[in-house]
């Protein structure tokens, strides 16, 4: 009889994240979910084989906490996924701004790193995967969401380092990107959504990139081909097309 998967989700209290935690629930996966707010990892995990942990992934001492206790009640994961992330607009001549750049950069580029790390160790003896959310936001920059294009290209660059890191060891790393998810953090959007997905579309789409252990897809397909068109697009023509897009609205989420 195969043992139920072990999954370690953060960002598991709204949107892709939770979506993740119930479908792997569905299959019977004993979870480990993190996040900041405990009425939605609460929401989240009802229902479901699942151990919650109150942490922010800008806090490294917390996601440390939150990984030894994994560890301990459950065991070592197989399957570990960073979810958590911050979209807002950003203005780089708004002093105000300026904390809200550190949140972003935090949150979506060393959020990956403080989840993963406590985990390695652990999961060197048996393989598994890691999988980091990034987005198609990162391809180029956008106007007014510096902070959050900037945070997932890096987020993309570094995901591909952990691979060729890790490779070795068995661990494979996984880097998903997706267009627009229908979630809060879209819901305030502006702006068309061409090929927006359901959360739980998402999740089963990630899903099926971590079972192939895919090192980079775009999801859903017809974003991808809009990723590859605007990566290769000249300076002149990708300017003259988005110099006047619009624009996220700004202030830090809560």
């Amino acid at each position: 009889m195969n043992k139920p998967l072990r999954v370690f989700i953060t960002g598991a209290s709204s949107g892709l994240g939770a979506a993740l935690a119930r479908h792997y629930g569905a299959a019977g996966a004993q979870l480990g979910l993190a996040g900041r707010r405990p009425e939605g990892l609460q929401d989240t995990a009802a229902g479901l084989d699942a151990h919650l942990y109150r942490a922010d992934v800008r806090d490294p001492a917390a996601m440390q906490q939150a990984a030894a206790a994994f560890l301990s009640e459950v065991g070592t994961p197989d399957i570990v996924i960073a979810a958590a992330g911050i979209s807002v607009g950003t203005l780089t001549e708004a002093a105000d701004d300026a904390p809200v750049f550190r949140a972003v950069m935090d949150a979506n580029v060393l959020g990956l790193v403080h989840t993963f790390q406590p985990f390695i160790a652990a999961m060197q003896a048996r393989g598994g995967v890691l999988c980091g959310i990034s987005s198609v936001a990162g391809v180029r920059g956008l106007p007014g969401g510096s902070a959050y294009s900037a945070s997932k290209a890096a987020a993309t660059v570094y995901l591909e380092s952990l691979r060729l890191e890790l490779k070795a060891r068995g661990i494979a790393v996984v880097a998903v990107a997706p267009g627009y998810i229908d979630t809060p953090m879209t819901q305030v959007n502006p702006y068309a959504m061409p090929f927006k997905m359901t959360a739980q579309t998402a999740a089963n789409k990630v899903a099926r990139c971590i079972a192939q252990r895919r090192a980079y897809t775009v999801i859903p397909w017809q974003m991808a081909w809009v990723a590859r068109l605007l990566k290769w697009l000249p300076i002149p023509v990708y300017d003259s097309i988005f110099e006047k897009a619009p624009r996220k609205p700004r202030g830090l989420p809560t």
